[in-house]
């Protein structure tokens, strides 16, 4: 332990440099500006950075990187808060209740909660990763094809419970949507194409991007051109700085959405998104005041920004002692470090003892940055809320089509982006939300090659799939989740209730 401590120690001081100050403070700053902006993702923008620092000391290059992941994290709940807009898939469940509390003329005040959130998140993370590492790494290799599958329903359940609360069976659909449109194009073991009905565009899929800023950012778009004379969001500035009494209020929910978010970015190949909508799921379901959620709540803003930050650090757990990305920037941050002769992995301890608290004192330097510039960046980007959203919107037009066609140059993807705006705004005319569906196409991968190898390894047999504890502890919440809020599931537990408070009533008559 206090070995461990004098590394981080140590590795701090050396990143106290002015050159490397700077580096720190424009990298994260890049980050939050990527974040925001509809298309440009943390995956992205590690991976464009990645080509620009190869020449780069290996701890400088890395450290970049770090920042650039934890800043774009970030960055997305800005637009999710101003324009409703998530800056990436982990910010969807920000726009809930960061939205609506900017339409209500406290956008600086969310802004600050989200960032109060994202920082106590990222704090939490660095204490898990620099001292369990080794822990929840091995716990999360325990984590199979079963336990993968069912992670990736769980996943859709929650979204579409939580966007969908009067009526459920549409979050649900809009999820399974999801899920079959991340079945198009080849099928990930034999190459078999499904549903590209000939064309070699479809073949290659529907990729993450373009759906998903057609769903959030093409939408919005026709829906204000439906509805010019909509009221534009006033950004009332009263205070940026949260008040101590909103974070010591919901010190609970703070806690343990850092440590869930924590260890579901520990899972390999989940993510931070998944983080931010179970996070928020389980500070509704123990919420005093769940009614406010999805109205402008601020526990629901704070656990969700809690949420997906913590699992930043979280998603480098695995990266450090199994060589196996937690999301998917933590993939192409685990890829830099190979190119930079860093070699994560058991034996990482042995090769490279001084680099795990090198990445912790990274983690620190950024999540720190990111709080100072979160904070004192909010004034110029509230005023983006002052102009007509009629006349912002060819702006975000554009940023929607240059955030598509930029991942593989490709006009096809351009159509894609088109298609899933209209087929947004007709979901969104019948109160059918979005956020599940891109959840879908997000978890439709993960669900896809388990479910096949599952079946594989299973050779077809049902039990295979609970026969593990994990299996069964994850598949008894989901089931739990999903029939707790079936009208017949009611309407029987209410009959039950009935019951026994009749035969209660009887015993207690005397004689």
């Amino acid at each position: 332990m206090l070995e461990g401590f004098s590394l981080f120690v140590k590795a701090l001081w050396g990143f106290m440099t002015p050159g490397i100050l700077f580096d720190v403070l424009w990298a994260t700053q890049l980050g939050i500006i990527v974040g925001m902006l509809p298309g440009l993702t943390a995956t992205m923008g590690v991976a464009l950075m990645t080509t620009l620092t190869f020449h780069m000391e290996p701890s400088n290059a890395v450290l970049i990187l770090v920042c650039m992941y934890v800043g774009a994290i970030y960055g997305g709940s800005r637009s999710a808060i101003l324009l409703n807009i998530p800056g990436t898939p982990a910010n969807a469940a920000t726009a809930v209740d960061g939205y609506p509390l900017a339409r209500q003329g406290l956008a600086g005040r969310a802004i600050g909660i989200a960032t109060t959130g994202s920082f106590l998140g990222s704090a939490i993370g660095l204490i898990m990763l620099a001292f369990f590492t080794p822990l929840i790494g091995n716990f999360a290799l325990k984590f199979k094809s079963f336990e993968f599958f069912w992670l990736a329903i769980f996943g859709i359940v929650i979204c579409g419970n939580l966007t969908a609360p009067k009526d459920p069976l549409k979050g649900w659909i809009s999820g399974f949507l999801g899920l079959f449109v991340a079945t198009i194009g080849m099928e990930p073991y034999h190459a078999y194409q499904r549903f590209s009905f000939g064309y070699m565009d479809m073949a290659g899929g529907i990729h993450l991007i373009p759906a998903m800023v057609g769903a959030f950012g093409f939408t919005e778009i026709i829906t204000v051109m439906k509805h010019t004379r909509m009221e534009v969001v006033k950004g009332k500035i009263d205070r940026i700085f949260p008040r101590m009494s909103d974070i010591a209020k919901y010190w609970k929910g703070i806690i343990r959405s850092g440590l869930v978010g924590t260890f579901i970015g520990a899972v390999p190949g989940v993510g931070e998104d998944i983080a931010a909508w179970t996070s928020y799921d389980l500070a509704k379901t123990a919420s005093k005041e769940p009614e406010k959620f999805g109205k402008g709540s601020i526990e629901g803003l704070l656990v969700a920004e809690t949420g997906n930050n913590s699992a930043v650090a979280g998603a480098m757990i695995p990266v450090l002692s199994l060589a196996i990305p937690g999301s998917a920037p933590a993939a192409v941050l685990l890829a830099a470090m190979f190119i930079h002769g860093v070699r994560p992995g058991p034996l990482i301890m042995i090769e490279f003892p001084s680099f795990v608290y090198q990445v912790v004192a990274m983690v620190l330097l950024a999540t720190t940055a990111m709080f100072v510039l979160g904070l004192s960046m909010v004034r110029p980007l509230v005023k983006v809320l002052s102009i007509p959203r009629e006349k912002l919107m060819p702006v975000v037009f554009v940023l929607c089509v240059i955030g598509s066609y930029a991942i593989q140059a490709r006009m096809f993807d351009i159509g894609v982006m088109v298609v899933f705006g209209i087929i947004g705004y007709f979901m969104r005319e019948m109160d059918y939300p979005i956020a599940p569906m891109v959840l879908g196409i997000i978890l439709g991968t993960i669900l896809d090659k388990n479910l096949i190898r599952s079946l594989i390894i299973s050779e077809g047999h049902p039990l295979y799939f609970v026969e593990s504890p994990i299996s069964m502890v994850i598949a008894g919440v989901t089931l739990m989740t999903f029939f707790s809020r079936t009208q017949w599931f009611r309407a029987l537990k209410s009959k039950i209730g009935s019951f026994i408070r009749s035969q209660v009533l009887r015993s207690s008559k005397p004689g």
